[in-house]
């Protein structure tokens, strides 16, 4: 069996898989996410954006943007030798958001990917995520080129965040930085899910 073939399957030693949703506004980078750090080739439902998306689709500080995922991406990532993630990502555009509850399902926690260029433009996607989804969620500021820099309680602020959710910076295009965000989702999850446990 070549290398190639080997990576569609997952490794003996993984005992736990979860499943996570990557979430955030149109044009955030939650495709290049998936793809920067899936082990095996993501599915993409990535269409050309056409003349009846002017108007309707805002491309303002994004010139090379040119397709949008219209159903959904999906990816897989081994974090650790016993634990996997499955990656779902959903579109940015509201007119999609219907789709949010079904991709929502059993997953543990959301990475919610935002563009310091186009802020307010997350605004309702968490008002969508605590609304159609409530599970735990980290943020991951994705630092474009031209990106503003804020620290991390400027944007605790500006988009009303709870003093224990965790705000990462990281790099859409590079492995290393994305699994990085998401391995802070997986254990900011875990500890929901322990703090609920001795509440019970």
């Amino acid at each position: 069996m070549d290398s190639e073939s080997s990576d569609r399957y997952v490794t003996p030693t993984v005992e736990q898989s979860a499943k996570i949703l990557v979430v955030g506004a149109f044009g955030v980078g939650k495709t290049t996410l998936i793809g920067s750090v899936s082990e095996i080739e993501p599915l993409r439902t990535e269409e050309t954006m056409t003349t009846a998306s002017i108007g309707v689709d805002s491309v303002a500080g994004l010139t090379d943007k040119s397709t949008t995922t219209v159903a959904m991406d999906f990816g897989r990532v081994t974090i650790s030798p016993e634990i996997v993630l499955y990656l779902f990502g959903t579109p940015g555009q509201r007119r999609f958001w219907n789709l949010w509850e079904g991709l929502a399902d059993g997953a543990v926690g959301a990475l919610v990917l935002v563009d310091t260029r186009r802020l307010e433009d997350s605004f309702d996607v968490f008002d969508q995520l605590e609304l159609r989804t409530r599970i735990p969620f980290a943020v991951a500021v994705n630092e474009f080129p031209d990106s503003p820099r804020y620290d991390a309680d400027q944007l605790r602020d500006a988009l009303d965040l709870l003093p224990d959710t965790p705000i990462v910076y990281c790099d859409a295009r590079t492995r290393q930085s994305s699994a990085h965000a998401l391995v802070t989702l997986v254990e900011h999850a875990l500890d929901v899910r322990k703090q609920s446990k001795a509440l019970a």
